[in-house]
């Protein structure tokens, strides 16, 4: 009997060393899975917490027609599409109105939305997660892949993350979801049809190897440097003519180099204060982890994670997730000096 045989049958009586022991290869990717059906990180950690629980109470009835991942994939995403059911879809500003030609001073944060949510992409793996998946896990974590997948109906979402990213077959997904075949095919073309149009044709992935990591970090030295002295000049540099930026939970945002320009001389290099900023990653792509300044505790505290979209070398997006509870798993300090 192999280990996973062995460590399956304790399991299945009760042991939940060896559940563990099953599930630790597969929740980093079950995490992904959930966060992409979802946009939030906090909703993947809540998502990801209840299906293993329904997969360590129902282990006993599994039978072992499926593959364990098959299953646990399974529970994971009758998971979420119950939270999904029962919840707004998650959002970017840029879904929400037209750009601001110029620099909107106090705007305030909309709390009623459900925004999208960045992703710390430790961990995940450059290979697809099955052999016939058709992106890469660091591909399927793209702001725009998981921004356009709020836009399709639970069921679409499902099939498509199923189909495309996880390699599982039409029958395997009808399975999963009960349903037919049939329907399955006619919500993943339904579904290809959408992220067709919202999402690049151009991977942030194919973008990063173009342009190589010795480039890709000098981008993110040059942004992180132009912001902390102030340099409009240098700043713009780096950006593409038809740059956007946005800040949720802020509704407003902006595109073009001049509403750009205008927005980053008047709030961020100017009415802001001091800045500090750490390289990351997140959603597969450059990121940065942003500190302003507290003069009362006399440190730089967390403010923001922003996730750098190139398109060859410059800077065609800004997300600017404002919040410190973003931080939470970037493994960046809450504090720089």
């Amino acid at each position: 009997m192999s280990d996973h045989d062995h460590d399956l049958a304790l399991a299945r009586g009760g042991d939940d060393d060896a559940f563990t022991r099953l599930v630790a290869p597969r929740r980093r990717e079950l995490h992904a899975h959930c966060y992409r059906m979802l946009g939030s990180t906090h909703d993947a950690d809540d998502a990801l917490q209840d299906a293993l629980l329904r997969a360590w109470r129902g282990l006993p009835r599994f039978e072992g027609r499926s593959s364990l991942r098959s299953w646990l994939y399974t529970v994971a995403t009758r998971t979420c599409l119950d939270l999904v059911e029962g919840r707004k879809k998650r959002a970017l500003p840029v879904d929400l109105g037209p750009s601001s030609e110029h620099a909107v001073l106090g705007d305030i944060p909309l709390t009623e939305i459900s925004w999208l949510t960045p992703y710390p992409d430790s961990g995940l793996s450059d290979d697809p997660a099955g052999p016939h998946a058709r992106y890469e896990q660091r591909d399927a974590v793209e702001l725009a892949f998981v921004a356009a997948l709020q836009h399709l109906p639970g069921n679409q979402r499902a099939a498509l993350l199923l189909f495309e990213v996880l390699g599982f077959s039409a029958a395997e997904i009808a399975t999963t979801m009960d349903t037919s075949v049939a329907s399955v095919n006619s919500a993943l073309q339904r579904a290809r049809r959408i992220v067709s149009e919202k999402v690049p044709a151009a991977t942030q992935q194919q973008t990063l190897r173009d342009i190589g990591d010795l480039r890709m970090r000098e981008v993110v030295a040059d942004y992180s440097s132009a912001l902390e002295r102030g340099d409009a000049e240098a700043l713009v540099a780096l950006l593409t003519e038809d740059v956007t930026w946005s800040m949720p939970p802020l509704a407003h945002w902006y595109r073009g180099l001049d509403a750009v320009t205008d927005f980053a001389t008047k709030v961020p290099l100017d009415s802001c204060g001091a800045w500090r900023r750490l390289p990351t990653h997140a959603n597969g792509q450059p990121a940065v982890g942003s500190y302003l300044l507290n003069e009362d505790a006399g440190t730089h505290v967390s403010f923001a994670i922003d996730v750098l979209t190139l398109r060859e070398d410059r800077i065609a997006e800004v997300t600017t997730f404002i919040g410190a509870e973003h931080f939470d798993g970037f493994g960046l300090p809450s504090t720089v000096a």
